[in-house]
């Protein structure tokens, strides 16, 4: 098998991107306070481990993250302190009995049905327990007021150094989402007015394709937008802005599904007679304006840290067109594009109303 070259161990050692320092900041202030809050609680003389992990752990980029990791994490440890004790009292500790320990604990999490960071802590909790001194009276409890007092401190350190809001990505995503469609619409346009080559069409489908990805990828981001301002002390300052981009992103993506559409039919229809049917001229016009005005609802909702297209002021579109019977061969796709325009005009109409 042939080596690997030091590149790709980088890559799949290296992670492209670093955690905010912040994160680094907060876990180990929650691991030093657990540690002192344990030392202070619990008995002298046991070093409190349980609850470094457990605040490590907890400590996630939201608040929200941050409950659902303390919650597992206790009650994965309670579970696990609590088999290990009765695993110690039966077979002592023997090296089997841990051996033994870990499989009853993955059966155990499997036949609960725990998620895998519960599934997983079982097993990892009872090997500490029975390593550390399962049989030392209340070593069990004291392991679960540990585990306990780190994820509290956790959480604490969390909702106290507020996590950063992740709504930039949403504000960049939108706002290039919606540049793209405009420009697959002005593509559509030059399509229907001029003489293009295979090629010049096939980029233009190849274009629209990738804004089914595209959108995929906004609504990722609008995701953990909305899961960092979860329990957020600062959700009410930004929870509109939040809101009013999920509204812009419904709109693009029915837009996305529109030009689509449209651009599979003109590269499927096309023929070189097409630009000179009467009525795609008009057609041409309000594409135009439609990529104008989708450029102008961007520009307007003025999503902090973008640079949208600067465009003029006004609306352009116009009112519905009145339609000349084409020729038999081109009315079918032409009447595609006229209804799928007339759906486009009502979105941005209705997106400028906002």
């Amino acid at each position: 098998m042939a080596a690997l070259s030091p590149e790709r161990y980088a890559k799949l050692v290296l992670s492209t991107s670093r955690i905010p320092f912040l994160q680094v900041v907060k876990t180990s202030l929650a691991a030093i306070v657990s540690w002192y809050v344990c030392l202070l609680v619990l008995p002298a003389g046991q070093t409190p481990i349980f609850a470094v992990i457990a605040a490590m752990l907890v400590v996630q980029p939201s608040v929200n993250q941050s409950f659902g990791k303390a919650l597992e994490r206790s009650v994965g440890v309670v579970i696990g302190v609590v088999l290990a004790y009765f695993v110690g009292l039966v077979f002592g500790q023997a090296a089997w009995a841990v051996l033994l320990s870990v499989v009853l604990a993955l059966v155990l999490g499997w036949a609960l049905k725990l998620g895998p960071t519960s599934s997983i802590q079982i097993p990892i909790s009872a090997m500490l327990v029975l390593s550390l001194g399962a049989t030392t009276p209340g070593y069990a409890a004291s392991r679960i007021v540990e585990t306990l007092i780190g994820a509290v401190v956790g959480v604490a350190v969390n909702l106290l150094l507020v996590p950063p809001v992740a709504l930039q990505p949403v504000h960049e995503a939108v706002a290039r989402l919606g540049n793209e469609v405009a420009g697959i619409l002005d593509s559509l346009a030059h399509l229907l007015s001029d003489e293009t080559t295979i090629n010049e069409r096939t980029e233009v489908l190849l274009a629209a394709r990738l804004l089914s990805p595209m959108r995929a990828k906004a609504a990722a981001a609008l995701a953990s937008g909305e899961e960092s301002l979860k329990f957020n002390p600062r959700r009410s300052v930004h929870r509109d802005v939040l809101e009013r981009d999920g509204q812009l992103l419904a709109m693009l993506s029915i837009l996305v599904t529109r030009v689509v559409g449209m651009t599979r039919g003109v590269i499927d229809h096309y023929d070189d007679e097409l630009p000179g049917e009467p009525i795609v001229g008009e057609i041409v016009a309000e594409l135009t304006r439609a990529a104008h005005d989708l450029r102008l609802v961007i520009l307007n909702a003025d999503l902090p840290g973008t640079r949208p297209e600067v465009v003029d002021a006004l609306p352009a579109l116009t009112a519905p067109l009145m339609v000349a019977v084409p020729r038999s061969e081109h009315w079918i796709l032409l009447g595609f594009l006229l209804e799928d325009l007339r759906r486009i005009h009502e979105e941005l109409v209705e997106a400028t109303a906002r």
